[in-house]
């Protein structure tokens, strides 16, 4: 998550038995990334942990010196790298090199197509209700969809916020799930206290869908794009590609904060290990629930 993972909230999250993911963004510079790897493998070596993995946007242009961050995860040998936005060619090729593997975000067929033609060894079905930048399909019907191409690794993001989000999704044919906004409220978050709080308050109607923030649709907290002196009834609609017209001063993912629809699924902050443990045990419940009922319920048509 933009601004918000960093190495504690990584390293947690390992430690706790889940894949913890970063922007590679979020380290300012090709050097500083480089000493975020370090540090992860640091703190993760010798450990009965979970892989890390790095998330990088591979549209042209959006790193000046993309070439160094790549150069930074070879050097860790990145055990798993998160491309999004653009083609995802060029960046299999290289982490592949290095023995990594690659999962490719989407949010339509199309690119799901696109990504597997480029030789990614996994897809990311960003679905509606995603914290961050979202597609607007239903999670039922994309990976329903995607399944009748592809039979490889699938993750599924969009609205996922605790264990029985978990079941449905493997129940629907997915290997594994993406879950951020449950984790911007973590004791080891880079988010400010007060970020935290807006999540932990939020409900479901509070969370906005728009492409007038960054050009390309996401979702966002619907109290901080009012602080920002915006007006919801009045958000405009981008051209692809079109610059935000934000009121100066304001930037987008820092003073315009966004959250998902799981949002409304978070009650507290709590260290990464127990939102875990809680999830654990929800999934447990949710399969238990679910064995219990599929003996007696029908399907029911309108």
């Amino acid at each position: 998550m933009f601004l918000i993972s960093g190495p504690d909230l990584v390293v947690a999250a390992c430690r706790s038995g889940i894949i913890g993911a970063f922007p590679a963004a979020n380290a300012r510079t090709p050097e500083q990334l480089q000493y975020w790897l370090a540090t992860i493998e640091e703190r993760l070596a010798g450990r009965d942990a979970a892989s890390y993995a790095v998330n990088i946007n591979v549209w042209p242009g959006r790193y000046r010196d993309f070439d160094a961050v790549v150069a930074a995860m070879e050097k860790a040998h990145a055990p798993l790298v998160i491309t999004s936005v653009g083609d995802p060619t060029d960046t299999v090729r290289r982490v592949h090199g290095w023995g990594g593997k690659v999962l490719h975000d989407v949010t339509t067929i199309r690119h799901a197509e696109k990504a597997i033609a480029a030789g990614v060894d996994g897809l990311i079905l960003i679905c509606a209700g995603a914290g961050g930048h979202a597609g607007a399909a239903s999670p039922f019907s994309f990976l329903r969809a995607v399944r009748k191409f592809y039979d490889g690794p699938v993750v599924l993001g969009g609205g996922i916020g605790d264990g029985h989000g978990v079941a449905a999704a493997i129940a629907l044919g997915a290997d594994m799930v993406y879950m951020g906004t449950r984790f911007i409220a973590s004791a080891e978050s880079m988010a400010g206290d007060a970020y935290k709080r807006s999540v932990v308050d939020a409900e479901l109607s509070d969370i906005v869908y728009t492409n007038a923030i960054s050009g390309l649709p996401a979702n966002f907290l619907s109290s901080s794009l009012v602080a920002a002196g915006l007006n919801l009834a009045h958000m405009p609609d981008l051209e692809s590609g079109e610059r935000a017209r934000l009121p100066a001063g304001i930037k987008a993912w820092k003073d315009i904060l966004s959250a998902g629809h799981a949002s409304s699924l978070v009650d507290s902050v709590l260290p990464v290990d127990e939102i875990v443990r809680r999830i654990g045990r929800e999934l447990e419940q949710a399969v238990e629930g679910l064995n219990g009922k599929m003996g007696r319920n029908r399907v029911l048509t309108t």
